[in-house]
This record gives structure tokens, sequence and C-alpha cells, in this order.
């Protein structure tokens, strides 16, 4: 596709890369289409006029350009989509992080109902998505503060490499998967270098969360060391949640459970993502019903706060297979479950397969988990969007009242800085301000194991420099 042609009939500069990346994800326009833009400003209003096709159209709005710096950006789009006739529930916004838009326009003084406002006249989103962005963001205004670090520990091997997932993961029985040992004495390494540092910069840390990857593919030896190690080199006296990524059933069992409740953790997630087995199988996930129960019950047992993921959307599961899913999870006292649509991401072999999203009754389904949801008291507490997803859909997480995960807000809502450790961890150091100006700083662990082990204390003198700010 060629890029969108757009004259600006004034003197204001528009950012043309943003428009035509909108115009490719949300519009698909034909070739060389071409706008015709002007822009004029009063005291208080601004107006923009567009031409396109023969047809045109204007859109006058209040002059918030002092707080919202894309203002005239945003009014464009507005009227783009008008032009082309496209409806979408989360109208303009393409972004990830819609909750992180809520709160800046908090921090720039806008109140609740002139945020809703703001969303339904410029951004054009539906008043279910607004209703939703405004229950999650009050809740996570509960947990956020910047004051406090997160802690992640990345361990990037799994039994088998899901086809949907672009995560940092190898197969255990794979090339990769011989630099195990290797990998794991070089976790507690960095695990160990990093406790003395944090400690002795006085951070504390909220919250911490073992990913992958899967760690429970790490056997129960490893596992010991690795929990030991954390125990014995953080300082976990103010910790507020401790999480294990536990997903894969097939890694999971009644002595590594008991290893994990023996250091502490509070909150696991055994993930069926569906409870199809057929089609589990068909991307390469093992999953057995009665062993699921069984790990499930002695979760349960052991007092683990439990997560369960699924993932709505997967290739050749239709609307009837998801809403039985959906009906299963109600078998389930669960204190977390999340949501996610399926995202077609370039590390994943079903894009490279060349996957296209599957017709399912999206409107039946979300009818269906908000039934579920409600009816096991379970509210929305955060939420995040990506690219290339089903119906450009969100990511969702519902909690009880009070078990909330805390990590997941702060890692989505970036007020927080965070301390990676282990293969493909993100470091992001961050002052938690909303000003447009304020870039996060990143340091990214390598993903292969042999590339981590090779670059581990490389990457941590990068971020104790980060840190010692």
């Amino acid at each position: 596709m060629e890029e969108i042609k757009i004259n600006i009939k004034s003197n204001i500069d528009i950012n043309m890369n943003s428009l035509e990346e909108f115009d490719r994800l949300l519009i698909s326009s034909d070739k060389a289409s071409e706008y015709s833009v002007e822009i004029s400003k009063t005291d208080s209003m601004i107006k923009v006029v567009m031409e396109y096709k023969g047809d045109k159209k204007e859109f006058i709005y209040r002059d918030y350009s002092s707080k919202i710096g894309e203002q005239i950006l945003l009014m464009i789009k507005n009227l783009m989509l008008k032009m082309n006739n496209k409806n979408y529930k989360w109208g303009t916004l393409i972004g990830v992080r819609p909750t992180k838009l809520f709160r800046r326009l908090l921090h720039l003084g806008f109140d609740f109902q002139e945020i809703d406002k703001i969303l339904e006249d410029v951004y054009l989103v539906a008043k279910e998505k607004r209703e939703l962005l405004n229950r999650i963001v009050k809740k996570e205004l509960e947990y956020l503060n910047t004051n406090k670090i997160n802690v992640y520990i990345g361990v990037p091997f799994c039994p088998t490499k899901c086809r949907y997932c672009s995560f940092a993961s190898y197969e255990i029985g794979s090339k990769q998967g011989k630099n195990y040992d290797s990998f794991v004495e070089t976790l507690i390494e960095e695990i160990k270098l990093s406790g003395e540092f944090l400690k002795e910069n006085r951070y504390e840390i909220e919250s911490l969360y073992i990913g992958g990857g899967t760690p429970t593919t790490l056997n129960e030896k490893d596992l010991e060391r690795v929990l030991e190690a954390v125990r014995e080199s953080f300082d976990l006296d103010r910790l507020r949640e401790f999480t294990v990524e536990a997903g894969r059933i097939d890694t999971i069992n009644s002595e590594k459970l008991q290893i994990m409740k023996k250091f502490g953790v509070h909150r696991i997630s055994i993930n069926p993502q569906t409870f199809n087995e057929e089609i589990l199988k068909e991307l390469n996930r093992y999953f057995d019903k009665e062993y699921f129960d069984k790990v499930y019950a002695e979760a349960r047992e052991m007092n683990f706060v439990i997560n369960m993921d699924l993932i709505i959307g997967l290739p050749n599961e239709s609307t009837e297979d998801i809403l039985r899913t959906l009906d299963t999870v109600k078998n389930y006292d669960i204190e977390n479950l999340t949501i996610h649509v399926l995202a077609l991401k370039k590390g994943s072999n079903l894009y490279r397969e060349g996957h296209i999203h599957e017709e399912i009754d999206y409107e039946k389904i979300e009818e269906k988990i908000t039934s579920i949801t409600e009816t096991k008291g379970l509210k929305p507490y955060y939420m995040y969007r990506q690219k290339n997803s089903l119906e450009w859909g969100e990511n969702i997480g519902y909690s009880v009242e009070g078990k909330e995960s805390i990590f997941n807000i702060q890692i989505i809502e970036e007020s927080q800085s965070t301390f990676g450790l282990g293969g493909g961890a993100i470091t992001k150091f961050t002052n938690g301000a909303f000003d447009e100006e304020i870039k996060l700083e990143r340091i990214v662990n390598p993903k292969e194991p042999l590339a981590y082990i090779k670059e581990m204390r490389d990457r941590f003198d990068k971020k104790v420099k980060l840190f010692k700010k």
C-alpha cells in the first residue's frame, strides 16, 4: 500500500508518520488516497476542515492543546474515520495502554466526567469501553505508587513451544535447552548480584514475579535453588506479592507446589488457555483435564491465590467451543481470571504460517464473560491492548476484591521501575511522570540462554548505572 497523501493548508506541523500508521491499521484506504486538511484556531476553539473524495466535513472542538499536545492530530484521525465510515468501539485509539492515557488526562487536571467527554467526542470511544476504563483506572489508583520497585525474573524454557507464543521461550529438549544448567547457575549469580545492589541502594521491592517461558520447567532441585537464592538475596520484608507463572500443567507436581509454598510464593498462574484438548494438541501444548483438576485442587488446598488465563480466538475454535470453555471456568474457585484475545505476533509460529483471524461471535462471547465474572465476583482491574489482535479487543484481568495482581498493574501502567533478571527480562527505569517528553529507559537481557549467559554481567553493570541515577 502506498503512503497516504495529506495536504495541510496550515502553518501547523502534523505528524505524518502517525497518520500513515493510523491509516494502515484502521482504515486501509485506497492507494494514493489524498486528504485536504485545513486547520484554524479562535481564542477558545480549534476547527479542522477535511475534504476527501469530494466530501467535506468539519470538526470544531474546545482548544485543549495547551494540555493535549496531540489534539489537532486526534481531530484529524477522528475525521478520517468518519470520512471512511469506520466505526470501532475503541475509536481512534491504537495504543496498547488506554488506561495510561486516561491517567495522563487526570494528571493534566481533567476530572472523570471531562475525560469521559473527551474520550467520546475526540477519541470516538464507545460508552461501554469508556465505562470499562473508568472502572479500571479507579481500581488501579488504589495500588499505583512510584516510591517502590518491582522485580521480574525470566526463565525462558518450556516443555514445547506453543504455536501462538511470541515470548522468550525455548523448548527444554532443543539446542537451546543444552544450556539449561549454565543458565540456572548464571541466573542464581544474577539474583545474588541484584539483591546485594538493591539492598545497598535501599530499593524497596513491592512485588516479585517469576515468568518466562514457564518457570516451573525448572526441575525440583533447581526450582528450590532459585527460590532459595531469591529469599536469601532480596529484602522481602515488605514484599506485598510473590508470583510464579506455573502455566503449563506438564511442568507442575505436588513437590514443586510445596517448594513454592515453602519459599513464600503467594500467587501462581495455572493456565489452560482453553479447555478444548484437541485445539491445544494442535497448538503444540499438552493438556489433560483430569490432571489439571488434580493440580488445581492441590494448589487450592495450599491456599495459593490462583490465576487462570484464557485465550479467545485460537485457531479452529468456534464460538460454541469458547462458550463451553467459559462455562467450565464456573467450576473453579479462582481469585483471578485473565482473558486474552489472540494476537498474531511476528515471533509466533502462527504468524509465520500466515494464520488469519477466524470469525467468531465476539459480542456473544463478551456477554458470557460478563455474566461469569459478575456471578463469581470477579471485577476488572487491569487491561491492555495488542496490535494485530482479534477485533482489536483488549486483554483484561479480573479479580475478587483485594486479590488484584499488583505486579500486573504496575507493569502495564509503567509508573514503577522494574529490575529485570534472567532470559529476555526487560529492566525499566522511570520516575512515574506523565510528561510526554519523559521516556522510559530500558535495558533488555538477551532472550537466548547462551547469549544471556555470556552477556549477563555486562547487562547487570548497565542496570546498576541506570538505577544509580
